[in-house]
């Protein structure tokens, strides 16, 4: 029974224990176990007829408590889990297993910095075990990034190569490091595994679409089922693909039905822009999404697409300032968003929940109520101090009041726990304002080598290097952020086009310059590197716009 548990096989190890118990085993004996089994079933009412009388036998108790903690935890019983936990705890207070189990929970309870401290035990107690190792992993991705959770995986592996868990990690970790090879062999071993593992499939769904070939990640994700079907991972992949192969009325129903669940995500509201000005259905395109397009935290990409919405429908008038914001050189300044639900609603409720708090807080910002800003998020800090969220949310209302150190300070605590891109771009932002550019850019290169695809990253971090004059730095980062997603943003073209001008490159100066303006045409900055090329032809025409925009703006400035 116990060769089972450790194998992950419920049915066998119920069988085993239901010979013992035929053979005379007592009740309490094998209730410990077969809680256990049954939980590796999913068979939640059997295992609680196992466990939560709390009788187990000398020797199993501690194993039984803790089994009687996962079951509340699957259940959703948090406060029930943790006492079960405490229970198993008071028993066995150095098994490296249970304080996995005790990490767990408490990260689902929001208390993040607890469940760090937690996982650390874990593996201070037992260095090498697999559950302990899988869970620092996934910890030290959130917070330290890819690079930084790959030895923990790569460790659980050699003592567990058979884990197909342990294997979707390393093969998902692998693959947004760009190591696609690698992170193929390993999906295909989890096949050989498992052969009917969806996540294998998903994987190699998502290697096979980065490599172009999408007729084969739509047979790989059909294949995959449920992440097609119904997980935002695989739908948010199905509509690339469907946008790639010009299916755009599909990609907009797969992007509408994520973004109605996430408002929050910008990308997602940019792919759904794309998809409907694609595929011709420019009245719902600037129905929705005219008055995001005017916000000061609209993407260049998101106004240019919301501008020629309204020109295809013959309204030149309101695309004209569109057209205009988007040529304008985007400030590095963050921008307060709006809050996601009733401020009103909100305040009435006060800071109770995570939402409720963020729109609040958020609304508080946006009004310029900073101080009663900083106050309700220092309270929802107060109320859940182990939660990144709460500091993140603390450290926003932060800066907003001009208190940059304590930003900081806030933030760094929440990266501590999970350091997503928002978060570290606010921190960047924060030390720049505390005059600290080159820690500022330091943090940048660090998190985009835990996060080689974000072009976003890629694109202020080689504006940041152009600031300081660090020229070649510049063009190694403009040179990488368009194929993650900034291929499409005309100032990265301008800018990286200036930067070879710097290092005495005029051909690539004009290639790259050229490339600007047939994205926006009417882009100041693309023109103005136009400008300042050696062809005769190119620069005499890059001047005499930049001239008539002047003059038809009532200006005659350079």
């Amino acid at each position: 029974a116990d060769t089972a548990l450790a194998k992950g096989d419920g049915i066998a190890a119920e069988a085993a224990l239901r010979e013992l118990l035929r053979g005379g085993a007592s009740r309490d004996e094998i209730a410990a176990r077969m809680g256990e089994a049954e939980l590796l079933q999913g068979q939640l009412a059997e295992a609680r007829s196992w466990l939560e009388t709390g009788v187990f036998s000398s020797g199993t108790e501690g194993h039984g408590f803790r089994m009687l903690g996962r079951l509340e935890m699957q259940a959703g019983n948090l406060p029930a889990a943790g006492r079960a936990f405490d229970q198993a705890l008071a028993i066995m207070p150095d098994d490296a297993s249970l304080w996995v189990d005790i990490a767990r929970l408490r990260y689902r309870g929001g208390e993040q910095a607890q469940a760090v401290d937690a996982a650390s035990r874990a593996i201070e107690l037992e260095p090498d075990n697999p559950d302990a190792l899988l869970l620092n992993g996934q910890l030290a991705r959130d917070a330290r990034g890819m690079e930084a959770a790959l030895h923990y995986f790569a460790r659980a592996l050699e003592l567990q190569p058979d884990n197909v868990e342990l294997l979707g990690e390393y093969a998902a970790t692998l693959n947004e490091m760009g190591r696609a090879r690698e992170s193929l062999a390993a999906a295909r071993r989890m096949v050989r595994l498992d052969p009917g593992n969806p996540e294998a499939f998903y994987l190699q769904a998502v290697i096979a679409a980065r490599g172009g070939r999408f007729d084969l990640a739509r047979q790989l994700l059909q294949r995959s089922r449920l992440y097609g079907r119904d997980r935002p991972a695989g739908i948010l992949l199905g509509g690339i693909i469907d946008l790639q192969q010009g299916n755009h009325a599909s990609a907009a129903q797969s992007f509408d039905r994520l973004y109605r669940a996430q408002p929050e995500n910008r990308q997602l509201r940019d792919l759904l822009a794309a998809s409907l000005s694609l595929g011709g259905n420019h009245r719902e395109l600037v129905h929705r999404f005219d008055t995001d397009a005017r916000m000061l935290s609209a993407s260049p990409y998101l106004r240019m697409t919301v501008a020629r919405g309204h020109e295809a429908l013959g309204r030149r008038a309101a695309a004209a300032p569109l057209l205009d914001r988007a040529a304008k050189s985007r400030q590095s300044n963050l921008v307060a968003l709006q809050p996601p639900g009733d401020m009103a609603v909100a305040s009435r409720r006060g800071v109770g929940s995570g939402m409720d708090a963020l729109s609040l807080i958020r609304g508080q910002i946006v009004s310029g109520s900073r101080d009663a800003a900083l106050g309700n998020a220092r309270a929802f800090l107060a109320r859940y101090p182990g939660s990144a969220d709460a500091m993140g949310l603390f450290g926003d209302a932060s800066l907003a009041a001009g208190r940059a150190e304590a930003a900081l300070q806030s933030y760094r605590e929440a990266s501590r726990i999970r350091r997503t891109w928002p978060l570290a771009k606010r921190m960047i932002a924060a030390l720049r304002i505390s005059g600290a550019g080159a820690e500022a850019f330091a943090l940048g290169e660090a998190h985009l080598a835990g996060d080689p695809s974000n072009g976003e990253l890629a694109s202020l971090l080689g504006r940041m290097a152009y600031d300081d004059g660090n020229f070649p730095k510049a063009r190694t980062l403009f040179d990488h952020a368009p194929s993650h997603g900034s291929e499409r943003d005309p100032q990265v073209h301008a800018l990286r086009s200036l930067a070879a001008r710097q290092a005495g490159d005029d051909a690539e100066a004009d290639r790259f310059a050229l490339r600007a303006v047939n994205l926006l045409p009417q882009g100041r900055m693309a023109l103005n590197a136009l400008s300042r090329s050696d062809n005769p032809a190119l620069r005499r025409a890059a001047v005499a716009k930049l001239r008539r925009m002047d003059a038809s703006a009532g200006s005659l400035a350079p």
